[in-house]
């Protein structure tokens, strides 16, 4: 698969868990970083053993210096202020600032010259930023501000996505194969985070125990995600793929309704509808990029 709209599409619903279950592991008393310690290491392994099937690409030069910096980058500090601000600022705050990834993507591409996005991709960020920014304040009118100080840390959330996102495309090494990458990225990414669950509360395996059916579902929406996530960079650039956001709060909609009985405003649905207007948009431009 190397559309770049099916691929958007699945990694952005899998993202788009993170937000739920990350929500679920902190109410059961999981040290966030471990939760993404464990995140990293079931998606790196698994993504491994998919890309020794179907991947022919040995390792390059440069794979371990870029996996460590991008892990960095892309996993360690932004999942360990997500779940640990989540229970501060709320899901939906946390979302809000997840949600503006595109725009410190495009920001950084187009200041780097890192396939930066034309006038038509622009607009198209723009419009999904708006939708997105309307389906989160709608589902979440009455959410509280939150802590100043973890307001001011999860803000920096959306500046390393960006970051990584365009990293990862201007330092890829040359020959490497979208999936091994995606599985290394990860893997390095494990034991810093376990150096910081073990300086921040400790290692404690039991909650984790306790609640084997989330630990299971993040394992899998985390291994489809990363399945695609690199493919998806190869295929759209970076600022196309950070548009995951988006599409991860379409999906806390869609989780909403067909699971947990919430019926939503007019204002939502509309949301929606600029979302996929963005989508289109920014997919459009893909193609005529493509055709040049």
């Amino acid at each position: 698969m190397n559309r770049p709209l099916p691929l958007l599409l699945v990694t952005g619903l899998a993202f788009g868990c993170n937000f739920p279950f990350g929500k679920l592991a902190a109410e059961a008393g999981i040290n966030p970083a471990l939760w993404a310690a464990v995140i990293c290491l079931g998606a790196g392994l698994t993504v491994l053993a998919a890309a020794s099937l179907f991947e022919t690409s040995p390792a390059v030069p440069g794979m371990a210096r870029y996996a460590a910096t991008s892990g960095l980058i892309s996993n360690v500090i932004p999942l360990v202020l997500t779940f640990a601000a989540i229970p501060h600022i709320g899901s939906g705050l946390a979302a809000i600032l997840v949600a503006t990834s595109p725009v410190t993507t495009a920001l950084l591409s187009m200041l780097l010259k890192v396939r930066p996005p034309g006038l038509l991709g622009l607009l198209g960020i723009a419009v999904g930023l708006a939708g997105a920014l309307i389906i989160i304040a709608a589902r979440h009118a009455g959410f509280e501000s939150g802590d100043s100080r973890w307001l001011f840390l999860a803000a920096l959330i959306p500046v390393l996505l960006g970051a990584g996102n365009v990293y990862r495309s201007m330092a890829w090494p040359r020959g490497a194969a979208p999936m091994r990458l995606g599985a290394v990225i990860n893997l390095a990414a494990v034991p810093p985070l376990l150096l910081i669950a073990l300086l921040w509360g400790g290692v404690s395996l039991a909650p984790l125990l306790a609640v084997p059916g989330l630990v299971a579902a993040q394992l899998a929406a985390s291994t489809v995600m990363y399945l695609t996530f690199f493919r998806l960079q190869a295929v759209g650039g970076p600022t196309y793929l950070s548009q995951i956001g988006y599409v991860a709060a379409v999906l806390g909609v869609g989780v909403g309704v067909a699971f947990l009985g919430e019926r939503y405003p007019p204002l939502v649905w509309a949301g929606i509808a600029v979302v996929a207007t963005g989508i289109a948009l920014t997919t459009w431009a893909q193609l005529l990029a493509a055709r040049r």
